[in-house]
């Protein structure tokens, strides 16, 4: 009776929620949006300049009369790409940077954690701000910028997880064959951190979305032409009272996007009961 309850409960957990769903349906629109746009991405129709939503344009026009529907969609492209890139690559790092401290302990583990520790006490806004205004990063250098701001919660997080694993007699098994530290860590710890890390990495995309957005609204992220949620936002700021739309539909977009990855990372940490 226990156990078919607990098959029922782990096959209801791994269904993939509606946020999963959503976060497929927009990576797709993304991918495909040179196909499924209604309009070219530079179509300018300046007879139809700040429309509001109409059949021909569901999400209105913006000043030069290009769709919005068309941007959104294409401004998703980049604002996941950033998203996307920014968390893996950020997961990365906080994986070795925290891996190695667990595993080493000692001094050398502790001075990789004071340096995350000197990491997050510095605002990551504020710094990305300074560091885009004078760098001004095209998308690439975005990416790295949010990356290397946004490791130090997965490297505190796998760092304890190894330290846990560390203890367990299968690294000690490992070990009494001869195999070297540095084998023992990749190919036996790391590989075990791999969903906590996967947790980390989705709440992540959330927050680099966000960055890349807020940074974007104060224009020192993406540059127009180029098109991204946030930039769209930062163009609408000046007509949000008489053309409402420029800034809904790209807003709620973010909001969304942001929300589902949250709760997807919410489900991936979950983790089953086992008790009887």
């Amino acid at each position: 009776m226990n156990a078919t309850v607990l098959s029922g409960s782990g096959a209801r957990s791994a269904r993939p929620s509606l946020a999963a769903y959503f976060l497929l349906a927009l990576v797709a629109g993304a991918l495909l949006a040179p196909l499924i746009a209604p309009y070219a991405a530079d179509a300018v129709d300046l007879a139809n300049r700040r429309a509001s939503p109409t059949g021909a344009h569901w999400f209105g026009t913006d000043e030069l009369g290009r769709d919005v529907l068309t941007r959104v969609l294409l401004g998703a492209r980049v604002s996941l790409a950033i998203g996307l890139l920014s968390a893996i690559a950020s997961a990365g790092i906080g994986v070795v940077i925290g891996g190695t401290a667990g595993y080493t302990g000692r001094w050398g583990g502790d001075l990789l954690m004071r340096l995350t520790d000197a990491m997050l006490s510095v605002p990551r806004l504020p710094l990305l701000m300074l560091a885009a205004a004078v760098v001004q990063p095209g998308i690439p250098t975005l990416i790295a910028l949010v990356a290397c701001t946004g490791w130090m919660e997965t490297a505190r997080v796998v760092r304890a997880e190894v330290q846990s694993l560390v203890a367990q007699d299968f690294v000690d098994a490992a070990r009494a064959t001869g195999v070297t530290s540095l084998r023992v860590l990749w190919r036996h710890v790391l590989p075990a951190v791999v969903p906590t890390a996967s947790v980390a990495t989705t709440l992540s995309v959330g927050r680099a979305i966000l960055l890349e957005s807020t940074m974007s609204f104060f224009g020192v992220g993406v540059q127009p032409p180029t098109a991204s949620w946030g930039n769209m936002l930062y163009q609408a700021q000046t007509t949000m009272s008489s053309e409402p739309w420029l800034a809904v539909f790209p807003g709620v977009f973010i909001f969304l996007t942001v929300l589902a990855c949250n709760a997807v990372g919410d489900t991936l940490g979950r983790r089953p009961s086992h008790s009887s």
